[in-house]
């Protein structure tokens, strides 16, 4: 038990990178910021409605756990933020990303004085700084209404470049991405409007003698030592921060410097395209400065493996890949240590590779037909089925009834994938893939799934008796079905591209088929897909197998007859109704 902890806990550590940690700090800071805008939007209430609001907004966000993490994390980011704008040595990934980088580094500096106005005052000289006081200081004692406006869109327009990067991967950024961007609208639009009526409301107010003697008090806005005195420390910690960005600046430089100095390296791309770059560039950051096309469906993020290069000749040379890295070719069973992610491996020496995924290129006179499908990450279930005794079949027969009869059983399998809501996607020879989910959820894709594949055996069974008098032996088959993420999009060149899914669901599922030849079946279902479908744990005979590429065996259960699949199916159905 504490070995299996500790190897969890292993993989785990491996498969954090620092963007994760900084995805994971920006989620709790956008959090933050949805909440204080939901409050700014009670402004179209009353500035009565606002103060009830940040009772209960600062009810939960100042609590001592929470303060302590959303604090942490708020330095974490700017922290890494910094990092980022030092570590980043190629812009021209998307125009996006740079634009993302500036902004987040510039809030830092527009947010600083309202900060330590508020948070800072209320802790050394015990302010009350709450809306009334706030919105008097934006609109009637000062201009500073036109900065909090820009700092307000700046964070928005920041937090949701972020949370788009996150989640245009998810499978269900697609049907989702209507209601964010709605709600990415709505939001600062409803909270710019609040600050404008609740302004508004104070304006009128500000001219009561009496609201004035209520709400401008020296308990709420201080004397003016402590204002200048906060003032200094406002502007003592902007240079600080501002320092700090020279400081990455400069480093940059003589990072520049030093790699100049250290000599140039040349990459061979295995094409004959060579370019030559300092030390210390990624693959990937060298493809995209010389402009050679080069894969990556994350845009470098080492959350894909499409970027994948093969060294050719000795690799003993080259870094040690990183965690992140290892954790990446690890998960897609990658264990040859020639292959690498182009977007981690940074040489110090000649290289010579060929990338594995090639990336869409079409000439200028050449426009697809169709607008090519990129990379999306979503669950679905493989299902792989191969017809046995082919390599015989073909040693009796001529090649065109060879292929007659192939056809005919492919024609089959396929009647029986789509008559369950299924996708024909690639054949093989004699073989086949199926996807399920595309339109579907887990639980029904796995269902689907495994309908299929009884639905396989009776059309075969109807085959083997419509050919009987040509078959020396019934058409027999292996099935495999496995369920996982996946990575689908269009695949190929030019006029040969085609929609397919890549990841290790599929591999997993190909090896499952193949083995129904050594465990005498007619199909092996994943237990992923046997506990997501819902079927009882006692209704087919478990067994653990080895699969190449993984360190643990994996669970799976043997079905003899994959008519039974059917009849399995319905029953889970009706117990889970």
């Amino acid at each position: 038990m504490a070995a299996t902890a500790s190897t969890r806990f292993s993989d785990l550590s491996r498969a954090i990178s620092v963007r994760q940690v900084r995805l994971v700090c920006g989620v709790i800071l956008f959090a933050y910021v949805v909440s204080h805008f939901l409050n700014h939007a009670l402004g179209n209430i009353s500035v009565d409605a606002m103060e009830i609001g940040v009772y209960y907004h600062m009810l939960f966000w100042q609590f001592l756990p929470v303060a302590i993490v959303f604090y942490t994390a708020a330095l974490t980011h700017m922290g890494l933020g910094i990092y980022a704008l030092y570590q980043r040595r190629q812009f021209r990934w998307r125009t996006v990303e740079p634009l993302q980088l500036v902004l987040g580094l510039s809030i830092p500096a527009l947010v600083m004085a309202h900060v330590i106005g508020v948070r800072l005052g209320q802790t050394l000289y015990g302010h009350q700084k709450l809306y009334p006081q706030e919105l008097y200081l934006f609109f009637v004692a000062s201009n500073r209404i036109w900065t909090m406006t820009i700092l307000l869109l700046i964070a928005w327009v920041h937090g949701c470049i972020g949370i788009y990067f996150w989640l245009r991967l998810k499978p269900f950024f697609t049907r989702a991405a209507p209601y964010l961007l709605a709600a990415a609208v709505l939001i600062p639009t409803l909270s710019l409007l609040g600050v404008y009526q609740g302004g508004r409301s104070v304006e009128v107010e500000a001219d009561d003698g009496e609201w004035r003697t209520h709400n401008l008090t020296r308990r709420q806005l201080g004397t003016t030592a402590e204002a200048a005195m906060l003032d200094r420390i406002t502007g003592g910690l902007t240079a600080g921060y501002l320092g700090l960005l020279a400081l990455a600046l400069l480093a940059r430089g003589a990072r520049a410097l030093r790699e100049r100095r250290g000599g140039m390296i040349a990459l061979s791309y295995g094409n004959g395209k060579t370019v030559r770059v300092p030390k210390g560039l990624s693959v990937l950051e060298a493809s995209l400065r010389h402009n050679v096309p080069h894969a990556s469906v994350c845009g470098g993020r080492a959350r894909c493996s499409t970027c994948r290069i093969r060294i050719i000749g000795d690799h003993g040379a080259l870094p040690e890949p990183s965690q992140r890295e290892a954790f990446v070719l690890t998960r897609v069973g990658t264990s040859d240590p020639s292959i690498r992610l182009a977007c981690q491996l940074r040489p110090t020496s000649d290289l010579s590779f060929f990338q594995l995924f090639t990336a869409h290129t079409l000439s200028a006179n050449t426009k697809a037909s169709t607008p090519a499908r990129i990379g999306q990450e979503r669950y679905l279930v493989s299902l792989f089925v191969d017809m046995r005794g082919s390599t015989q079949l073909a040693e009796k027969r001529l090649p065109f009834d060879t292929v007659f009869i192939v056809n005919r059983f492919l024609g089959a399998v396929s009647q029986a994938v789509i008559e369950n809501g299924g996708q024909p996607n690639q054949f093989v020879g004699d073989g086949m893939l199926a996807l399920f989910g595309l339109s579907a959820d887990p639980q029904t894709a796995c269902r689907q799934a495994l309908k299929a594949a009884a639905g396989i055996a009776r059309h075969i069974d109807e085959l083997n008796e419509l050919l009987s008098h040509d078959l020396r032996q019934p058409i027999r088959f292996g099935i495999g079905i496995h369920g996982g993420e996946v990575i689908i999009g269009d695949i190929g060149y030019r006029d040969h591209i085609v929609f397919t899914a890549l990841g290790d669901a599929v591999n997993v599922a190909a090896r499952l088929q193949d083995m129904t030849k050594t465990l005498a079946c007619e199909a092996i279902v994943s237990e992923e897909v046997r506990r997501t479908a819902g079927l009882a744990d006692d209704a087919l005979p478990q067994q653990e197998v080895a699969i190449r590429g993984r360190d643990e065996p994996m669970a799976v259960r043997v079905v003899a007859d994959a008519r039974e699949l059917s009849a399995l199916v319905d029953r889970g159905e009706r117990v889970a109704a």
